[in-house]
């Protein structure tokens, strides 16, 4: 027997409607990733930098720079302000406007 369950009351599995993602909130966050992932490309080729060169520098591996280059991978805000960072480029935009 799972312990786990067999304390849960059967109520409590169920899913809550509003609490489930759309499709259409998948298609949002991956259409950022692509666009992220295109900008981050260029500026890579621009800097003459490898994969193994941004991961260095951002401190992560060169397989998890390719999965951020395929446009798959959720980042998380700290990934995208490592990138940031790393390649000198501004991907959020509009935020630092408004410390002042």
């Amino acid at each position: 027997m799972n312990a786990v369950t067999d304390k849960m009351p059967c109520e409590t599995l169920e899913i809550d409607p509003q609490a489930v993602k759309t499709g259409q909130d998948k298609k949002d966050w991956t259409q950022y990733s692509q666009w992220i992932a295109e900008v981050m490309s260029k500026r890579i080729s621009e800097l003459g930098m490898t994969q193994k060169m941004l991961a260095e520098k951002m401190s992560c591996t060169q397989q998890y720079i390719s999965k951020m280059l395929n446009g798959k991978k959720n980042m998380s805000l700290e990934t995208i302000c490592k990138i940031e960072n790393a390649l000198g480029i501004e991907i959020i935009k509009g935020l630092n406007e408004n410390e002042q």
